[in-house]
């Protein structure tokens, strides 16, 4: 049998090298991984969502179709996880959402919420362009995020790394074609902000596990990381 791939998807607010410690443990284990680049689909305007899920199936090519695929969202990639489903031309046998923003039960998904939108408004430039993702925050609040590297050069990668979006990336509205959960889902929770999309996720069926850290807490901690994504994947088996 085929090892299982597991395909580490990346918020668009960040880059690849949030997964990149993650795939290292889960081919040192014997597995797949795949981590597609999302560092472009900002790039060319609305929409952006057909952007990533393209994104996802080219980051498959290569793979055969007898290996098992788990797709592992982070953060603001979870939006996403239904139109990446609906893009693949093959079976999916687990999701597991990583500290994700949870697709709505029926779509479309907001990208961001209006809070969030009117925070972010103010800090778009006169081309509707915001910021690197850290940028927006006082170092204050980045600081802790990257706690306890075992290499402080990751930080400076991570934050290098990030691509400049525009504005009006967060302002899309994200399709939710109607059966992509038709394949286990599961949810990690890393940080307390998150709490309630684990609930919620609770509450639609899903297992949650808990890891205790940081919203980025797969640079931290990418063998722990590894683990329970492997471990949640096999659950459903």
């Amino acid at each position: 049998m085929q090892p299982t791939t597991f395909v580490l998807v990346h918020s668009p607010s960040v880059g690849p090298t949030t997964w990149h410690p993650v795939a290292a443990r889960l081919e040192a284990a014997g597995h797949r991984a795949r981590v597609p680049s999302l560092l472009h689909v900002g790039d060319d305007g609305p929409p952006f969502w057909p952007r990533v899920a393209e994104a996802v199936r080219a980051g498959l090519a290569g793979v055969p179709d007898d290996s098992p695929v788990v797709l592992v969202v982070h953060s603001n990639a979870g939006l996403f996880l239904p139109t990446i489903r609906a893009a693949l031309d093959r079976p999916v046998a687990a999701s597991v959402l990583v500290d994700a923003a949870l697709p709505s039960r029926t779509g479309p998904t907001p990208a961001a919420p209006p809070e969030l939108l009117a925070f972010l408004r103010p800090l778009a430039d006169e081309r509707g362009i915001l910021p690197r993702w850290t940028d927006w925050w006082d170092e204050a609040d980045i600081t802790p995020l990257f706690a306890g590297l075992a290499d402080p050069a990751i930080r400076r990668t991570v934050t290098d790394e990030q691509p400049t979006l525009p504005l009006s990336y967060y302002e899309q509205r994200i399709p939710v074609p109607a059966g992509w959960d038709d394949h286990p889902c599961s949810y990690l929770l890393f940080a307390p902000p998150y709490e309630e999309t684990a609930a919620d996720a609770r509450e639609r069926g899903w297992t949650v596990a808990r890891l205790p850290g940081e919203h980025l807490h797969q640079i931290v901690d990418p063998a722990g990381v590894a683990r329970a994504i492997t471990e949640l994947a096999a659950s459903h088996h």
